[in-house]
């Protein structure tokens, strides 16, 4: 009787210690699986690499793309996004934020941006445009289109210029959310 129960005892012991091995595995399976997923979509870096967005961010500055962020909705007025500069999948990146939305008309006039007729009051005090560009005279966005523009706006190349010109939904990559470098600028993005 006392042999079997030392057997069983050890049995038990084996079992449970090899279940405890099987679930700590899993559990760090499982970490590193998350882990990967939140980085693949929130934690791309990305630099950059001209004088565009300045004063928002300048050359050299490192961010944070989040790529989900238009997986389940679209970009907003205000956004600063990401996108690639052709419909080539290995394209450059280009940062800019978004004026215009699908549908709507955009006009440059007297240095005043015009969405639909209406001037648009931006939350920041950028400067007046002196180059309308491609919306001297009045566009409409297509169904899938998005109007961009620098913070820069006398020196971006950005919607305004044949170059780059209307974004297409499909080259957005996604919304720049964090500035992890330099460290006097870290945090995150706002509007």
């Amino acid at each position: 009787m006392k042999r079997f129960a030392s057997k069983y005892v050890r049995d038990y012991f084996w079992r449970s210690r090899v279940r405890a091995v099987f679930v700590w595995v899993l559990e760090i399976a499982l970490a590193v699986v998350l882990a990967f997923a939140f980085s693949y979509h929130f934690c791309q870096n990305v630099t950059v690499h001209d004088v565009a967005m300045e004063p928002t961010l300048s050359a050299g500055d490192t961010a944070l793309i989040d790529r989900a962020a238009y997986k389940l909705g679209s970009p907003k007025r205000g956004d600063i996004i990401v996108f690639r500069t052709s419909d080539d999948p290995k394209s450059s990146l280009s940062i800019r934020r978004v004026i215009g939305l699908p549908g709507e008309t955009i006009q440059i006039r007297d240095g005043q941006i015009l969405i639909d007729g209406e001037t648009y009051v931006e939350r920041k005090n950028f400067p007046t445009i002196t180059n309308p560009g491609l919306v001297e005279e009045e566009i409409t966005l297509g169904s899938s289109e998005y109007f961009v523009l620098g913070d820069n706006r006398n020196n971006s190349e950005d919607s305004r210029h044949v170059d780059v010109g209307n974004v297409e939904e499909d080259r957005i990559v996604g919304k720049l959310w964090f500035v992890t470098a330099p460290f006097s600028k870290f945090g995150f993005l706002g509007k």
